[in-house]
Order: C-alpha cells, then structure tokens, then sequence
C-alpha cells in the first residue's frame, strides 16, 4: 500500500513538472445561489434557495494544476412545510441559518488552459478540498427570531450543545473560459458533505418536554415541539436522521484576473 502510495505521488509530481509551466496568480469574485440537502429537505429541490457569494484566489501551477482558497457566503434554509412527506408537514419545523466558509483545495483542468493562447482558453474543470465552516440555525416564533442551538431542542443539556463550528470535504466540477488575456469567467458546482448533523438543529429524537421545560423554558418547548397533530412529539421518537449528516451546495458564476506571465505564442512548424 505504501509502494503503491509512494508511486501516484511520483507519477504526479512527474505531470506537474512536464506539463505546461504556465504560472501565476488568479484573484477574482463570485456570486450565485446556495442550497441545503438535510433533516428538513431529504429530496433534491430548488425549494429555498439562497443569496450566496465569496472571494476566490488560486496560484496556477501550471496550465493544469491550480491550488485554490476561498472565503464564501451563503444562506441556507428549509421548512417542513414545503415538504410532500406527511410525516414532515406535521411535524411543521423549519429553520435558516447564514453560513461562513473558508475553503482550500486543489484544481484540475482537464484541458490545457493557456492565457493569452487562440486556442487553449478553455475547460472543463474538478476541485476537491476541505472546508471550514461557521453556522448558527435560527427560526421565527410569534415574530421573534431565536438562535435554536443555545435552547437544545433535542434535549441537549446545558453545556453539552452541538458547536457552531465545523468542517468537511468539499468536491465540486465546473467550466471555464477566458473572455480576455487576463479575465476568466467560470460556472461551478461545489458541495460540501460536512461533519454535523445540525445545519439545521434537528438530528436525534424527541426529548422529554418536560425535563426540556425545567431546564431550558416554555420557548425551548415551543420550537423543539411545533408539529400540527397530537402524538408526533413523543419522547424518544424520531424527530431527525442522525444517520446521514447534512450538506450544503454552492452554485456559482465567478470572474477572476490573471496576474502570472502570459505565454508567447507557439509558431507553427513548416
């Protein structure tokens, strides 16, 4: 396995250095639309998706290879309401949260992609890489908006609450082209599958409501216990799926400037 290891690392480094040498820096921005799949959107939908934008940088190794990072913004959202589930609709939660990512990782073209080239201006591209993020999901009871983490829904005691911080591995596929020398515009695709189930503050089973009313207050009981219909919130039945953490997309449109050397021309041979 070592051996074997040892190899794809020297047949890369050897592709890194007989490929095109083109480097330099790339610094741009991006804006689009950012999605959450979890407890509360179990079903691939367009349902609430929200405003999301960031800064991207990237030092091009070469025409192929780039290492990236980027600092992004996005809002994530969903509600039981707009679910086809039955199950779901009654138990009638929802939630939004904004969240704060900073990611780094690597790029890699499948094309070679040349500033300043007639021909080599654009491609298809993957990324993967990890992420870093922060989160805080909230909801509106009787027009007040509460941060649910600090009320432990889930019956949480005081202390033991999920963290506001946490990672995960991000992979994502896109298309590039150049609309100048040095101006790249790009579409991509990014998620992040990441290490809590609390993007959106349900996960677990039901908690005792009373215990929850002792320890936390009647708020703490209003929002862990919102379902239409009798029953539902019953003491250790299934409120989330702790089995299959959350995740959440960036769809993005970016426009970057190139600032390395640009390369002459190739002549043709006679």
């Amino acid at each position: 396995m070592l051996r074997r290891s040892i190899l794809t690392v020297f047949i890369f480094i050897s592709f890194l250095s007989i490929s095109n040498a083109q480097k330099g820096w790339e610094v741009g921005g991006w804006l689009g639309t950012s999605l959450y799949y979890g407890d509360l959107n179990n079903k691939v939908n367009f349902d609430s998706p929200g405003i999301a934008g960031g800064l991207l940088g990237k030092w091009n190794y070469n025409s192929r290879v780039a290492l990236r990072g980027s600092f992004n913004f996005g809002r994530i959202s969903a509600d039981d309401a707009n679910s086809d589930n039955n199950f779901n609709k009654a138990r009638n939660l929802n939630f939004q949260s904004n969240i704060y990512d900073l990611t780094t990782g690597i790029e890699f073209n499948f094309l070679e992609h040349i500033r300043g080239s007639k021909f080599e201006t654009y491609t298809p591209f993957i990324f993967a890489g990890f992420s870093v993020f922060r989160y805080n999901p909230k909801t509106e009871l009787d027009g007040v908006t509460y941060s649910l983490q600090e009320l432990g829904t889930e019956g949480q005691d005081i202390g033991e609450e999920y963290f506001l911080v946490s990672a995960g591995l991000t992979l994502g596929a896109g298309f590039k082209w150049d609309v100048s020398s040095d101006l790249t515009f790009a579409a991509e695709f990014t998620v992040r599958r990441v290490f809590t189930d609390y993007l959106d503050d349900v996960s677990t089973t039901f908690p005792d409501l009373d215990r929850l009313r002792v320890i936390r207050g009647e708020t703490a009981v209003s929002l862990s216990d919102r379902s239409l219909l009798d029953g539902i919130a019953i003491e250790g039945r299934q409120r989330g799926n702790s089995a299959d953490n959350d995740r959440y997309t960036f769809i993005s449109f970016a426009l970057t400037k190139y600032f390395g050397r640009l390369e002459c021309p190739k002549i043709s041979k006679i």
